[in-house]
């Protein structure tokens, strides 16, 4: 990931990077279910990737891609559409188990894309937000942020940083799944 800009001193920033960190190693645990043939794991951490996108794409759609799209409407455009892939998605697996045998590559196909898509925030977005966001477009990102909320600062560590170490120290991740029409996710209230 990228650090030489030094857009990761801003908070905004390192908030949508930490949930970027966590998003890649849940990208990671679904090769591996993909790998074990466990499709039912792969749809749990779908669901858990969809938990960390819910705030994550709230605050970029409504506060950090609005000032740049003026300048860069066409590359906006791209990263909602790709937003709206991976949720389509991901949202298979919302309700359980998807019953299309299909269902496991186009995960796979999904989460390649959003990594890539991560590496297009991270490489570019984020540099260019450093240099032409102004005070008051940092500020409406705080507001998104303050609305729609993020997942407890214990999932973003390192320690939780997969779907298997959080199940060891007994956190819940499922509490914080649903869908990007759910609004504000806060601990203990799962999104339905």
């Amino acid at each position: 990931m990228c650090e030489y800009c030094g857009c990761q001193a801003l908070p905004q920033i390192a908030e949508l990077t930490r949930e970027h960190d966590l998003v890649v190693n849940l990208i990671g645990d679904v090769r591996t279910a993909h790998r074990d043939a466990d499709v039912s794991r792969m749809a749990r951490i779908a669901r858990h990737v969809s938990a960390v996108l819910v705030p994550h794409t709230a605050v970029e759609e409504q506060g950090l891609f609005p000032p740049l799209a003026e300048e860069f409407p066409d590359g906006m455009a791209v990263l909602r559409a790709e937003h709206r892939h991976v949720e389509a998605v991901l949202d298979e697996a919302a309700a359980g188990v998807p019953a299309d045998p299909a269902w496991p590559r186009r995960l796979l196909d999904a989460l390649d894309l959003l990594r890539n898509h991560i590496l297009k925030e991270q490489d570019g977005v984020f540099p260019a937000a450093l240099a032409g966001l102004s005070t008051e477009d940092w500020e409406a990102m705080d507001a998104v942020r303050s609305r729609v909320g993020t997942l407890s600062a214990d999932l973003a560590t390192t320690a939780f940083a997969t779907t298997e170490f959080a199940a060891e120290a007994g956190v819940d991740i499922d509490q914080y799944a649903g869908s990007q029409q759910d609004g504000p996710l806060t601990p203990g209230k799962a999104a339905s």
